[in-house]
């Protein structure tokens, strides 16, 4: 159309640094940060994240290096999602639970420019380092602390320069020219999928889909202006969920704890009147169990996010009957994290008027940057009948979605054949557009001609009251072929037997879907603290069916 032009003055490239820039200017005095006895307002954070910007192109970061962190969620981790792309550089931050030899793993695949460490994962890391052996490129090391003591690195430690982060902060410059992205595409982190059915993939994010992701997450979290948020959910875990890039748009504040506990939870509520934080389900049951017989109630509502399989449904009431609103959400890595969720009130609010009751267990709706989610035969790539039975993958396309996997083209290629996103989870859809999670296309367990879901089951399990943690997994068949069988972790100082298990689960499921066998034992956790079901089926491959 004649007339028209693009330029500086109409179009900028999307990236969530614009946000800290806005929040510096707007909220300036107003708290952005809160860490025991350590705060700092939106001026005071903008002006740190520039000068360690200034400090790490100093070292020699340039844009489009890679720098790592490991570290928990403290005030450094939440800086660094600010002044690692500031730089121009990458920021992946690492899962500090990993063990030595999948962090090496990591750290290969990211050939990082420069490493942040919290003092309390420095062995670990130089173990990880010295695994690599590659002696001829040393490694520069940034090491977080809570003292002014610095930790002395062992004799035995790899090639290394080391500086403390107080140190490298000082070296910046406060009139440090922000690197902005040229192309909103650009990368702007590095998150690794949990390793639960393979290696561990590094998921690249763009400016763009961050920026955009972190726009959603105020509509999907119910977020007002200035919120305050607990850090619940690890801020290595998709960038938080890309909350850090939210708070900040909000200028709200941002509350980080020493643990995760049911305790510190209810404490931080109580003390810095927080409204909404995020993370897995085991969170609601930490804090049922840390709420006393007097417990008085939330000064306010306070909106809490959860991914996973829920907690039973007496656990549920007791959080919900003390001030808490409880969402329920599904996502993975390649999302960016959670991406389709429902808030519990509002199943409550729409099995009252809905005459399927079947809506309190859907997943719920995508988020408004999430442009399609389908479910679709793999094979042809049509839409299967949204009648709340046939059974698809469920796929999704949108903004909101990674660049792909670093160095690993053909995974890339695979993720998004078709032009979708494949989950390689199994759903189906409703009338309505909302869709149910049914199973992991690899945990499907094929009955005769029936299709068992492992995840029904579970949820089933986990309303047992003396159970703490439950996973069920094919266990192979002569006469259908496989039938379900299921590893149940009791809650301490309890004890049931199989059989009253499975009569448990016949109260529940039908006949074809109960357990046929009950293992009771400590289940396999990754780093991330989700269970490794390879390693169950494997065990369940060398027991033979009691009911064949």
């Amino acid at each position: 159309m004649e007339g028209l032009v693009l330029c500086s003055a109409n179009y900028t490239p999307l990236t969530p640094l614009s946000f800290l820039e806005r929040a510096a200017f707007v909220y300036r005095k107003r708290v952005a940060l809160i860490h025991g006895n350590t705060s700092f307002s939106w001026e005071e954070l903008h002006g740190r994240c520039v000068k360690l910007a200034s400090a790490l192109f100093k070292l020699g970061v340039s844009p489009g290096d890679i720098v790592a962190a490991v570290a928990p969620n403290i005030p450094a981790l939440y800086e660094l999602h600010f002044s690692v792309p500031m730089a121009g550089a990458v920021l992946s931050a690492l899962n500090p639970r990993l063990d030595a030899a999948t962090l090496a793993q990591l750290l290969q695949q990211l050939v990082a420019k420069v490493i942040f460490v919290y003092s309390d994962f420095i062995e670990i890391v130089l173990q990880a380092l010295n695994i690599l052996q590659e002696k001829d490129k040393p490694y520069f090391l940034v090491l977080i602390h809570e003292s002014s003591n610095t930790k002395e690195l062992p004799v035995s430690s790899p090639p290394t320069k080391i500086l403390d982060y107080h140190t490298l902060l000082e070296m910046g410059q406060s009139n440090f020219k922000i690197v902005y992205p040229k192309n909103e595409l650009d990368p702007i982190s590095i998150s690794f999928t949990s390793g639960s059915t393979g290696k561990p993939k590094g998921v690249v994010y763009s400016h763009r889909a961050a920026y955009l992701n972190a726009i959603a997450d105020i509509f999907r979290y119910e977020m007002g202006k200035m919120p305050v948020f607990l850090w619940t959910v690890d801020m290595f875990r998709c960038n938080g969920w890309c909350l850090p890039w939210t708070v900040a748009a909000l200028g709200g504040t941002n509350i980080c704890i020493e643990e995760i506990n049911g305790k510190e939870i209810l404490d931080a509520i109580y003390l810095h009147n927080v409204t909404h934080f995020c993370g897995a389900p085991m969170i609601l049951s930490k804090i049922a169990d840390a709420i006393a017989t007097n417990q008085p109630l939330l000064p306010h509502q306070v909106n809490v996010t959860v991914a996973g399989v829920l907690p039973p449904l007496e656990i549920l009431t007791k959080l919900e009957e003390l001030g808490f609103i409880i969402n329920h959400a599904y996502g993975m890595s390649e999302a960016l994290g959670p991406m389709i969720s429902m808030s519990r009130k509002y199943q409550d609010d729409f099995s009252n008027s809905n005459e399927d009751m079947n809506v309190k267990i859907r997943e719920g709706i995508h988020n408004i940057m999430m442009e399609e989610v389908d479910v679709k035969d793999p094979e042809s790539m049509k839409s299967v009948p949204a009648d709340g039975k046939t059974t698809g993958e469920i796929m999704f396309r949108g903004n909101a979605m990674m660049l792909g996997y670093l160095k690993d083209t053909s995974k890339t290629e695979e993720a998004f054949e078709g032009g979708w996103y494949r989950t390689k989870d199994l759903g189906i859809k409703y009338p309505d557009g909302y869709i149910q999670l049914k199973d992991r296309a690899v945990d499907i367990i094929k009955s005769g001609e029936k299709f068992i879901s492992t995840l029904e089951i579970e949820v089933v399990l986990i309303r047992h009251p003396m159970v703490l943690e439950a996973a069920v997994v094919a266990l192979p068949d002569d006469v259908v072929g496989e039938t379900p069988c299921a590893f149940v972790k009791l809650k301490e100082g309890c004890f049931v037997t199989d059989e009253e298990i499975i009569k448990f689960c016949k109260d529940w499921l039908q006949d074809y879907m109960v357990p046929r066998a009950v293992i009771f034992g400590d289940l396999p956790l990754n780093s991330s603290g989700k269970i490794q079901k390879f390693i169950l089926r494997d065990k369940a491959k060398a027991l033979k069916c009691p009911l064949s």
